[in-house]
């Protein structure tokens, strides 16, 4: 059992890793070519952030593990929601860049309430609607940048305030390399690991997945969160994490469903109803509305909101390994 529990973190530590280096090597080549800044915020750094979901989710498809690959998901936005921003916003309250969140914001929305739909109707993913929730992701992608365009000042948000000394091009190439391989090398140490532990345990495969491997693979959003923080940017971060939670349905879940679909995991019942239907998915709409809605209507983010989302994220927590 030690050995499985000791390679589970050693995935984490290569997830965190390697999405570093491949973010880094990626900024670079992007800058070395004279990319817009505003183009590799919302393509490069963004997808670099979510990239360990995405080969989580991947590869616990490929080996037919559909319950991490939907607690991955489905997870790691409750986990960026109620965690991440929630200590943001508990830490540090105040305005926020409407420009910038309502994009994402909407597109969320739609998302969510598409897999929402799928999910109560007939609980079974089928290969074209994950195929849809791809060009779905190409759709947002492609319609972020060109408002970025269109206003400037909402682009500045994803820019460093740092700069860096220029590597060489061989350097960000092998940065891009590596980083990319140690993180294919973690997915799989990660989601091997973590369904033996949850075997060993007799805990379900998408409690594992809404759980611990969400958390791994939300780690490089909760270091982009406490830089933030730290550089008094706190409110900027919430609009990143609104999109890396749009990433986790239409690119994680896309990606997941057109490799293998699958059904709606029944691995937790609660009253004789999927618990996923009842708890999971609620939550994931809870939080993100507590989130949002405030945030939109008055333009600032408050410390009752941050409080309250921790607090749920606890007993979300608590309910999946006790419920």
């Amino acid at each position: 059992m030690l050995v499985p529990i000791l390679l589970f973190l050693l995935g984490f530590v290569m997830l965190i890793k390697g999405g570093d280096w491949f973010v880094d090597g990626a900024v670079g080549i992007a800058h070395r070519f004279h990319l817009p800044e505003l183009l590799i915020g919302a393509t490069v750094v963004s997808i670099g952030t979510t990239l360990p979901e995405v080969m989580v989710s991947a590869q616990a498809a490929m080996q037919g593990n559909s319950g991490i690959s939907y607690g991955n998901a489905i997870g790691s936005i409750i986990c960026n929601t109620s965690l991440i921003a929630a200590l943001t916003m508990a830490i540090k309250p105040g305005k926020v860049n409407t420009k910038t969140f309502m994009l994402p914001s909407i597109f969320f929305g739609v998302a969510a309430v598409l897999y929402s739909l799928i999910a109560y109707t007939s609980g079974t993913f089928a290969r074209w609607q994950g195929i849809g929730f791809l060009v779905f992701f190409v759709i947002y992608m492609v319609t972020s940048v060109l408002h970025m365009k269109k206003n400037p000042e909402a682009a500045e948000d994803t820019e460093e305030d740092d700069e860096e000394k220029e590597r060489p091009l061989w350097m960000e190439l092998v940065l891009l390399v590596i980083g990319a391989a140690v993180i294919a090398v973690g997915a799989n140490l990660l989601v091997n690991n973590g369904t033996k532990i949850a075997q060993a345990l007799g805990v379900p495969d998408s409690v594992i997945g809404l759980t611990m491997v969400a958390l791994g693979t939300s780690l490089p959003e909760l270091v982009t969160a406490i830089t933030s923080l730290v550089k008094g940017h706190g409110a900027l971060s919430l609009g990143n994490i609104i999109g890396a939670n749009l990433f986790n349905i239409v690119l994680v879940s896309g990606m997941a469903i057109s490799i293998r679909p699958f059904a709606l995991p029944a691995e937790k019942m609660l009253a004789g109803h999927n618990a996923s239907l009842l708890v999971d998915m609620p939550v994931m709409w809870l939080v993100m509305l507590i989130m949002c809605v405030p945030s939109l209507v008055k333009g600032e983010i408050k410390r009752w909101q941050g409080i309250a989302l921790l607090l749920i994220y606890v007993a979300f927590t608590a309910f999946q390994f006790i419920g």
